[in-house]
């Protein structure tokens, strides 16, 4: 289970508005710089496994993801399970958890990995990261994300670089960065296409890629 490199995403059209819930009301943070927090980590899996999350995406109980009642969707978070140390990165899509005293639901992936799912919930620290400035490339995109996900990891070691893998809709894309000076990510472009990637172009993260209508 690899974590997800953080990346910027504009706030999701769905899921980002004050909402209520069992006669609470919630307000949705609009700027998470610096957030932290203390609490309970629970996770959720089989049963909401191909439903949709609260931005719209279709939740995998196999992919680094998570739920909160606060954060702008999406928002990448690095959570510490305070019993033993152990940490993840998770990009939080969905709202919840809703049990009293719980601050983050993870999903079956992320709580696995941080040695949740053997005790059910944990005391954990969650930290909002922030994608670095920079600029980004689509080396490829396709309708099948295994075929894209070995691509990534073989793209990550030859040119040692991050890559993730973003979907809109039913469109997967293989985003490689971020890059911090332009000149080395139009090289890395040309590098690309004559590595037999001649779809590689320069990427701007959008409402337009992110967004599901």
């Amino acid at each position: 289970m690899i974590d997800p490199t953080p990346i910027h995403e504009p706030p999701s059209r769905g899921g980002n508005k004050d909402y209520q819930v069992l006669g609470k009301h919630y307000k949705v943070i609009k700027n998470a710089e610096g957030f932290s927090e203390h609490g309970i980590a629970s996770w959720y899996g089989k049963k909401f496994h191909g439903h949709l999350t609260s931005n719209g995406e279709t939740y995998n109980m196999f992919e680094m993801s998570a739920a909160h009642k606060t954060l702008p969707l999406p928002t990448y978070v690095k959570v510490t399970n305070l019993t033993n140390q152990k940490q993840a990165v998770v990009r939080v899509n969905d709202r919840g958890p809703f049990h009293q005293g719980r601050i983050i639901d993870l999903s079956y992936a992320a709580a696995y990995k941080l040695g949740v799912t053997k005790t059910g919930t944990a005391q954990v620290k969650i930290e909002v990261l922030h994608s670095a400035p920079g600029f980004y490339i689509e080396v490829e995109k396709g309708q099948q994300q295994t075929e894209l996900n070995d691509k990534s990891a073989a793209i990550a070691a030859l040119f040692q670089i991050p890559t993730k893998i973003v979907k809109k809709n039913e469109t997967f894309r293989l985003i490689a960065g971020p890059i911090t000076e332009q000149k080395q990510a139009k090289a890395l472009v040309a590098d690309l296409m004559r590595s037999g990637y001649p779809s590689a172009k320069m990427y701007l993260p959008t409402k337009a890629n992110y967004e599901v209508n």
